[in-house]
C-alpha cells in the first residue's frame, strides 16, 4: 500500500465532523465489522463489492476512506483499494493503523450493525419521551378486551417469521398513510411494535408527530420483549393494511402537512432535480420509498427503491456517502415527508421530498438492477444444474457455495461446502487434489453471479474451476434436492452479523445482550461526539 493515501485517525475524525461528503468503507465482512467497527462506516465487504459499491457510492471522485481491522487487514485494504480505483474512483485512501489505530487514538469503537440509525432511536426515545408499554401490561389490556390494534413496523419477511398475536404488518413508513383506516375511533389505542426497539420507537413517535388523535405507544423491547416475557409469538401471519381510502388520505395528507412544516422538510420540483443531475460536484441518491410492487409498477429511472422504514433504520445500506443529496419520491407525499423528517432529524440536512414526483417523468416498470463490476469480463466455464448433479454422482464435482452463511444454512446443494469469495483462492487450497481426487470445483452462489466474479479470482490464481449456471436458485428450479445447516465449511459463518433471533441456541442470553447494548448507544455516542442529530421541539402532551 506504499502508494496509497493514509489518514491518520485524529485527521479522519475531523473528516467526519466537518460534514462534507465522504464514504468510508469497511472492507471486512459483515460478522467481523459487527464486532468492532467506527461509528459512521458503511459495510463494504470485499466479497461482494462488485455488486453493491455501485449503488452505495455513484459519484466516482467522492472522497474514500477505507477501513479495517488493523495492520494484519493491509492486504484486503490493498486489494480493496486496486478494485476501487479499477473501476475508477479517483480520490482512495485507507485509515492509518485501521480500527487498531482509531481506538489507540482515544476514539469510540461502535460493535453491532446500522448502528447510526439504532443511536438514533434511542436518541429519539430519550429526547421525546416516546411513551411505551412492557409485553406484560399489552397482554392485559388484551385479555380485557380494551380497543387496541398492534401494527408492526417491519416489511412482511420479518412479520411472517414472527409477530405479535393479532398484530398487522404496517412498515414504517406506510403507518402515517394508513393508520387512519386501520384506527379510525381516535379511542382506539395504537401499539407499535418491531423486533427489537428501534422501529417501535420511530414507528410509535411517527404517529405522534403527526398528530393523530389516539394514545399511541411502543411496546418495550418489540418481539424479543414479548418472547422473554414467555409469551407466544405467531408464525406465518400475513395480515397486512388494505388500500387507503380517500378519507383516509386526505387526513393523512393534513398530518403530512404539519411534519413537514414542524421538521423544516424541504420540497423541489423536477427543474431542480434535473440540475441536480447534471452537478458532478455533489452526490445524488433519487430514492423511491413507496412498497415494492408499488416501485415496480412505475418508477422514475434513476430511482432506486428504499422503502421508508427500512430507510431509517438502515441507512448505511442504501446511502454510503455521508453528506450526500438525498431526493425521496413517492406518489402523494406522505410517506416521502414522513421519511424526510427523520433522515433530517438524523442530520442528513441534504434531504428533500420532489413534488408530484411521479408527474416529473416517463417511469420505468421493472425493479432496480444494480450494475455490477467487471460481471461482463467474468466469463468462466460453467456448467448446468442437472450435468452437475451427474457429475457429483460421480465423484467429479465439489462444490464450493459462496452465497451468505445464513442462507447456506437454510438451504444449499447437498455436500457443497460454505466459503467466503474474500478468502479466495486461498480457502481452495483445503481441497487439494488428493482429496478431490481430480474432480472439478465448481462455484456458486444465489444467482450465480458473485461465483462468477470469484471464479476470475480463482482462474488468474490458476486454480480450474467452473461455475454453476444460474447458481444455487437454478439447481432449485430444476426440482434438485437441497440441505440445510452446516458441514465441511472451509470458512468461519463470519460473512453475516447474525441477530439473537437467528442463533441455534442461546436465544434468550443474546436478546438481553443485545437491548442492553442498544440501551447503552445514548451514552456511547455521546462519548463519540461525531453525530449531528437535530433535537427539534417535544411532541404535543396530548398525545402521551
Amino acid at each position: 500500500m506504499s502508494s496509497l493515501k493514509s489518514v491518520a485517525a485524529a485527521d479522519l475524525k475531523a473528516m467526519i465532523v466537518r460534514g462534507d461528503e465522504l464514504a468510508l468503507l469497511d472492507l471486512r465482512e459483515e460478522g467481523t465489522f459487527g464486532e468492532g467497527h467506527l461509528l459512521f462506516a458503511v459495510p463494504l465487504p470485499l466479497s461482494r463489492l462488485e455488486l453493491i459499491v455501485d449503488d452505495l457510492v455513484p459519484r466516482r471522485d467522492v472522497p474514500i476512506v477505507l477501513c479495517a481491522g488493523g495492520p494484519e487487514d493491509g492486504d484486503l485494504v490493498a486489494r480493496g483499494a486496486e478494485r476501487l480505483m479499477g473501476f475508477g474512483y479517483s480520490d482512495v485512501s485507507f485509515l492509518e493503523g485501521g480500527l487498531a489505530g482509531w481506538a489507540a487514538a482515544g476514539f469510540e469503537v461502535f460493535s453491532g450493525v446500522n448502528v447510526p440509525s439504532k443511536a438514533f432511536g434511542e436518541f429519539i426515545e430519550v429526547n421525546f419521551e416516546t411513551p411505551h408499554i412492557p409485553a406484560a401490561e399489552l397482554q392485559a389490556m388484551k385479555d380485557r378486551g380494551e380497543d387496541l390494534v398492534i401494527v408492526d413496523s417491519r416489511p412482511m419477511p420479518e412479520f411472517e417469521n414472527m409477530s405479535i398475536p393479532g398484530g398487522i404488518d404496517v412498515p414504517g413508513a406506510e403507518l402515517a398513510l394508513r393508520i387512519h383506516d386501520i384506527a379510525p375511533d381516535p379511542d382506539t389505542t395504537i401499539v407499535v411494535n418491531c423486533a427489537g426497539r428501534t422501529r417501535s420507537i420511530i414507528g410509535a413517535q411517527s404517529l405522534i408527530n403527526a398528530g393523530v388523535k389516539n394514545r399511541v405507544v411502543a411496546l418495550e423491547n418489540g418481539t424479543m420483549g414479548w418472547h422473554l416475557a414467555g409469551l407466544e409469538l405467531a408464525r406465518g401471519q400475513t395480515q397486512s393494511f388494505t388500500p387507503v381510502s380517500d378519507e383516509g388520505l386526505n387526513r393523512a395528507l393534513e398530518c403530512a402537512k404539519g411534519v413537514a412544516a414542524r421538521f423544516e422538510v424541504p420540497e423541489i420540483d423536477i427543474a431542480t432535480l434535473d440540475k441536480w443531475r447534471e452537478d458532478t460536484t455533489r452526490t445524488l441518491y433519487v430514492l423511491d420509498v413507496r412498497g415494492r410492487r408499488e416501485y415496480e409498477a412505475g418508477h422514475l429511472a434513476d430511482a432506486r427503491w428504499a422503502p421508508g422504514g427500512q430507510l431509517v433504520q438502515a441507512t448505511d445500506r442504501t446511502v454510503g456517502v455521508k453528506g450526500a443529496r438525498l431526493v425521496l419520491v413517492d406518489d402523494n407525499g406522505v410517506r416521502a415527508t414522513m421519511t424526510a423528517s427523520w433522515l433530517i432529524q438524523m442530520g442528513w440536512n441534504d434531504t428533500y421530498v420532489l413534488n408530484d414526483a411521479l408527474e416529473s417523468g416517463p417511469l420505468v416498470k421493472e425493479s432496480h438492477q444494480p450494475h455490477v463490476f467487471g460481471l461482463e469480463a467474468a466469463t468462466p466455464e460453467t456448467v448446468s444444474p442437472h450435468a452437475l448433479s451427474a457429475l457429483m454422482v460421480g465423484g467429479g464435482a465439489i462444490v464450493v457455495d459462496l452465497t451468505d452463511s445464513r442462507d447456506h444454512r437454510n438451504g444449499h446443494i447437498p455436500g457443497s461446502r460454505f466459503a467466503i469469495r474474500a478468502n479466495l483462492p486461498g480457502n481452495l487450497d483445503a481441497i487439494p487434489d488428493a482429496i478431490s481426487g481430480g474432480a472439478k470445483i465448481v462455484l456458486t452462489s444465489t444467482d450465480g453471479v458473485l461465483a462468477r466474479l470469484a471464479a476470475v479470482d480463482a482462474i488468474l490464481s490458476g486454480r480450474d474451476v467452473k461455475v454453476l449456471d444460474g447458481g444455487t436458485g437454478a439447481w432449485a428450479d430444476a426440482g434438485l434436492p437441497l440441505a440445510t445447516g452446516f458441514k465441511d465449511a472451509l470458512d468461519d459463518t463470519v460473512d453475516v452479523w447474525y441477530r439473537p433471533y437467528d442463533l441455534d441456541e442461546g436465544n434468550e442470553e443474546a436478546m438481553e445482550t443485545y437491548l442492553t447494548w442498544e440501551v447503552g448507544l445514548s451514552d456511547q455516542i455521546e462519548r463519540d461526539g461525531t453525530t449531528r442529530f437535530r433535537n427539534f421541539a417535544a411532541p404535543p402532551t396530548a398525545n402521551t
